[in-house]
Order: structure tokens, then sequence, then C-alpha cells
């Protein structure tokens, strides 16, 4: 594919706020890529850990195989290890911003090396339910914004750091926020858009190192219109009509 809009990256990642990987095709469902964000991390308190406050996670990196429940966990010093994706520790709930998950320990050869990255007690867990920890199915974010962003910064911007499962190619610059309760065509699934992505401080931070170093945040502030809440957008969400697989290169039709 080299004219018109079309996908041009994919982006998940199995544990949430992990480092993301970049296959060539997903399958979306009900709940979006059901491997994506199927684990997530909770302090010794068993509250979750959240982006906006944890740099560390963007330098870990796990791979997920759903058909032999295996999960791998990369550190930055090289250190890999893997273990079972089948959550037998004990049951837990926590807030994600007013709704309650819910899931199980996954314990395995990872937890020591998470909680000293982090300074205290962290745990991996596999949520009850694949989606649950989503806030959004589908986030959607044209490679032209991200350009008149880096305009905006006066500097360059990993697509990483702002964390889309679909970077779109073939668009004019925030053409996607025109899209908000139209009906999309992506590969052989159908989405919905729904409204803009809020954007917080996690984008300030470099995601290979974790390292707050530029401040997209405040030049989205500077010429984006703020929501009613007071948040920039950057980004569109979506809810998945029908599912179906989506490749690096399929089409996007504005139906």
């Amino acid at each position: 594919m080299t004219g018109g809009r079309h996908v041009a990256e994919i982006a998940v990642s199995p544990v949430q706020g992990f480092a993301l990987l970049h296959p060539e095709a997903v399958v979306l469902g009900p709940r979006g890529v059901v491997e994506n964000r199927r684990f997530c991390l909770i302090d010794g308190t068993g509250a979750r850990l959240r982006s906006s406050t944890t740099a560390w996670t963007s330098r870990v990196r796990a791979e997920y195989d759903a058909e032999l429940e295996r999960l791998a966990v990369s550190f930055p010093d090289g250190d890999t290890v893997e273990g079972t994706a089948v959550a037998g520790g004990p049951r837990v709930r926590f807030d994600k911003r007013g709704w309650v998950v819910e899931g199980r320990i996954l314990e395995g050869p990872w937890s020591e090396g998470l909680s000293n990255l982090a300074g205290h007690p962290v745990q991996l867990v596999r949520t009850t339910e694949p989606g649950t920890f989503r806030e959004m199915p589908v986030t959607i974010l044209g490679r032209a914004s991200l350009a008149r962003l880096e305009r905006e910064t006066g500097a360059p911007l990993d697509s990483n750091r702002f964390r889309m499962l679909f970077l779109l190619d073939g668009c004019e610059e925030h053409e996607e926020d025109e899209w908000s309760g139209r009906t999309l065509r992506v590969g052989g699934s159908t989405i919905r858009v729904d409204g803009p992505v809020p954007r917080c401080a996690v984008i300030t931070r470099d995601p290979a190192t974790g390292i707050a170093d530029v401040d997209p945040l405040r030049a989205l502030a500077g010429y984006r219109r703020a929501m009613t809440d007071g948040a920039v957008p950057f980004g569109v969400y979506a809810t998945v009509e029908m599912g179906g697989p989506v490749c690096v290169g399929d089409v996007v039709e504005v139906l």
C-alpha cells in the first residue's frame, strides 16, 4: 500500500505499560485485540500501578503466546524469564478510574525483577476477562497529526510515546478528529469512532528510557482546543462493530 488512508503500524503490549510490540497483523474482537493489555501490574497494597506516575515500565518487554499460555518478560539488563501465563494466585479487585477490574495474581519468575525495578513490591495480574483493563478497545492516530506535533515541539517524537493501536498514513493532519460518530472499515473489521483521546503526562517521557525529555503535552495545549475536563486531545478512540483481521497496509475507508 503506497497511497490513500491505510494502516501504517500496529502497536500492542500484553502487559499494560510495557514496551510496545509491532505485529504485522491482529484480530479485532468486541473488546479490541484480546492479547493487548491482557495483564497489568499492582503494587503491594493491591492498587494498580498508574502509568502517569510509573516511568520504568516502558523499559520492560513482554511476549505472550496465547496458544501455549506462556509469558516471557525481558528486563533492561538483558535478562529474560519465562513462565506459565495461567494465573493461579489469589483473586484481586482494584479500581481503574471509577470501575472495578478483577483478576488473579500471576506468580512467576518475573516478580523479583519487577519489584527490584520499582523499588517496592509489584505483582503481575491476569485480568479475569480480556479487555476489561482497557478503557478504549481501539485507538487511532494519523501520522500527519504526529508530524504536526513534531513541528510544534521542535523535536522528533517516537509514535510509541502515544501508545495507539493503529497509526495511519494517508490522512490530513488531525483528520481523525472529523470521524467522531462515523464508521470506518479497517481491513476485515468495522469500527465506530467515538471521540478524542485525552492526554496526560505519560507522553512527556521517552518510551525507550522512561525519562521525561520533551513536553508534547504543553505543545498540544498551545494549539489544540482543550476538552471539557481540561485535558488536551490527540488521536481518537473507537469501538468495534464487526470484528475481523487487520494487517499493516490495510485500507481504511470512512463509510
